[in-house]
């Protein structure tokens, strides 16, 4: 059975051009899945109005999420696809990243697809904190989308922490991959593997005189490459589509997915929440703002979201 069978799609209300319900259609095609398009809606002036009773300000609620809902049957219309089933949703909540949660937790979608926006000026992709919010809590995998095809043959890139020796990490590690493979397979795509590792820390060298920063280098980076050799073999992936550097993962990442021209990123998220995600923020996050193309996240195995609890 393929893996993806029930697509949570969240619609932006701010235009007609909808990327993550076309990126839904276009996995669902392959898939067979049924898509559910989700809108959540939220007027600040209508919770305000002190001069409506509470009955009234729920049918104004009410008609604005008819109003919604009828916008969203025309934007399903004309995608005609009428092999494809596409449902649709619309919820009154001011924080939309909780309902689209929710809707994971009790309905059990497979992965949740959400486009992002482009900043004309710099060309780069602009996240909002909705985004930050998903990636952080959602438990199933999310894929946030950019305008663009997926052609056949394109390249997606996974990116690894194979120099770990955490189990969370070799597990997650194992995640990524089975999931780049699957979609590889299931577009036809190239399978990259991508992995950084620290360079030798300043303040060593310069602490201890005796210390061989050359000699440390060489051992971190036959370290990092044996270990990506041998986790490629696992899944049956060529050397030459491997690929490890020394860097900060934000940077490495970037780099080798511009040299690439991937189609996707697929990484982990570890799902800090509170005091330690605000702080130390996440390598995803980091690694995140600063690509120009769709980005899949997951979640290691046993993830509960914060609203689970």
């Amino acid at each position: 059975m393929e893996k993806y069978q029930k697509i949570l799609a969240v619609i932006d209300p701010t235009t007609d051009n909808q990327k993550a319900l076309k990126r839904a259609v276009e996995l669902a095609q392959k898939t067979k899945a049924t898509i559910t398009a989700f809108l959540s809606i939220y007027d600040f002036s209508y919770e305000m109005t002190t001069m409506l009773s509470s009955e009234e300000r729920e049918a104004m609620r009410q008609s604005l999420i008819n109003d919604r809902h009828e916008w969203l049957k025309e934007l399903i219309n004309d995608i005609n696809h009428p092999d494809i089933v596409i449902n649709s949703e619309v919820v009154w909540h001011n924080r939309p990243f909780e309902p689209i949660i929710e809707q994971v937790l009790h309905n059990g979608y497979d992965i949740v697809i959400k486009g992002t926006h482009e900043h004309d000026k710099l060309k780069a992709v602009i996240f909002t904190p909705t985004d930050w919010h998903i990636l952080r809590k959602c438990p199933c995998p999310v894929l946030l989308v950019k305008d663009h095809q997926w052609p056949a043959h394109g390249n997606i890139l996974a990116s690894l922490n194979v120099g770990s020796d955490e189990s969370e990490h070799q597990s997650l590690n194992n995640i990524i991959t089975e999931e780049a493979v699957n979609l590889g397979n299931l577009i036809n795509g190239n399978v990259h593997l991508v992995n950084s590792y620290p360079g030798t820390p300043v303040n060593i060298a310069i602490e201890i005189p005796e210390f061989n920063a050359n000699e440390y280098n060489d051992s971190m980076r036959q370290y990092h490459h044996q270990a990506m050799q041998e986790h490629a073999v696992k899944f049956g992936i060529s050397p030459e589509n491997t690929h490890v550097m020394e860097g900060l993962p934000e940077d490495v990442i970037e780099q080798v997915s511009t040299e690439l021209d991937a189609e996707l990123v697929i990484l982990g998220t570890i799902g800090r929440t509170g005091l330690s995600a605000a702080l130390i923020g996440n390598t995803a996050e980091h690694v995140i703002d600063k690509l120009n193309c769709d980005v899949l996240a997951l979640k290691p195995d046993g993830y509960q979201s914060p609203l689970q609890e």
